[in-house]
Parts: C-alpha cells; sequence; structure tokens
C-alpha cells in the first residue's frame, strides 16, 4: 500500500485540540492550517518565504504562501486525501522550528537596539 493511501484525515475537533496541544500559534481556518508570522518589513518576509518553500520543497508537501510588507502567511491542506493529515502537523512543526529560531551563544543574533536590522518581531502572540 502506498503512504498516500495510509494518510489519515483528522476530524475539526482532533485537529484544534492537536493545535492547542503541538503547534498554539497555528490555527484552523475554512478546513486549512493557517499562521501568520509578523515580520520587520519586506526583505525579512521574502527571508521567510524562501525558507519556507525550502522546507515545502525537501518535503514534498507544498503550502499555500501569502506575503505582504510586515507578514507571511502560510496556509498547509493535503490534497490527496483532502483535509489536514500528519503531513501537514509535521510540515507546519518544521516551518515553525525554523521560521520561529533564535540563536542563544555563541552566535549573536542581529542587534536588537537597531532596527536597520530588524527581521522576525519576537511578538509571541502573533499568529
Amino acid at each position: 500500500m502506498s503512504a498516500r493511501a495510509e494518510l489519515r484525515v483528522y476530524g475539526e475537533e482532533e485537529v484544534r485540540a492537536r493545535l492547542r496541544r503541538e503547534l498554539p500559534r497555528w490555527r484552523l481556518e475554512e478546513g486549512v492550517l493557517c499562521r501568520r508570522f509578523r515580520i520587520h518589513g519586506w526583505k525579512g518576509a521574502l527571508l521567510v518565504v524562501g525558507a519556507v518553500g525550502h522546507l515545502a520543497e525537501a518535503a514534498w508537501h507544498h503550502p499555500e504562501i501569502r506575503a505582504g510588507w510586515g507578514w507571511v502567511e502560510v496556509r498547509l491542506r493535503t490534497h490527496r486525501p483532502a483535509g489536514i493529515t500528519d503531513k501537514d502537523f509535521a510540515l507546519a512543526r518544521r516551518i515553525e522550528e525554523v521560521v520561529a529560531w533564535r540563536p542563544e551563544p555563541p552566535l549573536e543574533g542581529p542587534p536588537a537596539d537597531d532596527p536597520r536590522f530588524a527581521y522576525l518581531k519576537c511578538d509571541p502572540s502573533s499568529s
């Protein structure tokens, strides 16, 4: 049996429960997993789009990506079978890990007090 035939489609309440437990910044909207990232400017938005695009291509699971100045929205849903599956949760987790990652010593990260180097907004309520 192929991997596609084995994918389970989760019901709405199951999806909402998993999001609360595993991905609290993501939401279910019209049958799609969604996450809106707040970004500092256009350059940061393009960098996030590129990172999400790389992860999606590597996973061979392609979300809808919307972007504008100061934001990027990622929308995930499996096409076959139609609905939210473990593939969506797995890619959402990886996107969250990569995009929300912050450096720890010995890495420094961009200077927090200089807006010229601002990248992602560090707003934990951002969704």
